[in-house]
């Protein structure tokens, strides 16, 4: 009976679940804030404090808010400077003492998503994840194809999309220029990549008037970024 702590990293807040064999949530969630400011320091120390009560767990899974190569994450823009070259995985092997397995967070998410959805894994799907900034992941034929870090590549205006559609330009636009701006970058990325489907996670799809969805789009929910990480050892 393997037990995996799943940990999704976001610049807003930590959220932690232990999942059973199946992928299904046990305990948990638990959320606690990000610390300020979120250095690898207190952000594994919070990630080491907060899994104490909901341990017994076997494995962990991470997802972190940037690029991430063999457990090492390189950079994280919406949590601090000081992410270059942080061995995320060793870290918390060694505070945690279990096997720790560490992902894009927008990766892990994606995962769940082609998991879960009853007719995902077919075709060129996005995976976008809308929250303090923007992630992105590509798949085609539920294969994970590449992270993109589309948030940070123009849109707009001399913005990147994270910069249009981050929780910073919500708070200067409003909902409404939000939802428009969203609208048109749906649009521009199902041109660009062809794709079958888009979905729609993060804290902020909740915002998403769904009946204004173009055809192909859909909203899931803000779990699947814990669910995935079950599935980042299903590979």
């Amino acid at each position: 009976m393997t037990t995996t702590l799943s940990v999704d990293v976001g610049g807003s807040d930590l959220k932690l679940a232990t999942l059973d064999p199946t992928g299904a949530v046990i305990a948990g969630p638990l959320k606690t804030p990000t610390p300020r400011p979120a250095t690898p320091e207190a952000i594994l120390g919070t990630i080491t404090e907060a899994a104490a009560p909901l341990r017994p767990f076997d494995r962990v899974a991470v997802g972190f808010p940037g690029v991430v190569v063999a457990g090492v994450a390189m950079n994280a823009p919406n949590l601090d400077h000081g992410w270059d070259a942080v061995a995320v995985g060793a870290r918390l092997t060694e505070t945690l003492g279990c096997q720790v397995r560490v992902a894009n967070d927008a990766d892990v998410a994606g995962l769940g998503v082609l998991a879960t959805e009853s007719d995902a894994a077919r075709g060129v799907e996005l995976v976008i994840t809308l929250g303090t900034g923007m992630g992105s992941s590509l798949f085609v034929d539920g294969a994970l194809v590449a992270n993109l870090e589309l948030g940070q590549h123009p849109f707009d205006q001399g913005r990147s999309y994270e910069g249009w559609l981050g929780n910073a330009r919500l708070r200067e636009t409003g909902i409404d220029g939000w939802r428009q701006r969203l609208l048109d970058a749906l649009g521009l990325l199902q041109r660009t990549f062809g794709t079958r489907r888009i979905y729609l996670g993060g804290g902020n799809a909740r915002l998403v008037l769904t009946e204004q969805l173009p055809d192909g789009v859909r909203v899931v929910g803000n779990r699947l970024g814990l669910v995935g990480g079950f599935y980042l050892y299903d590979r």
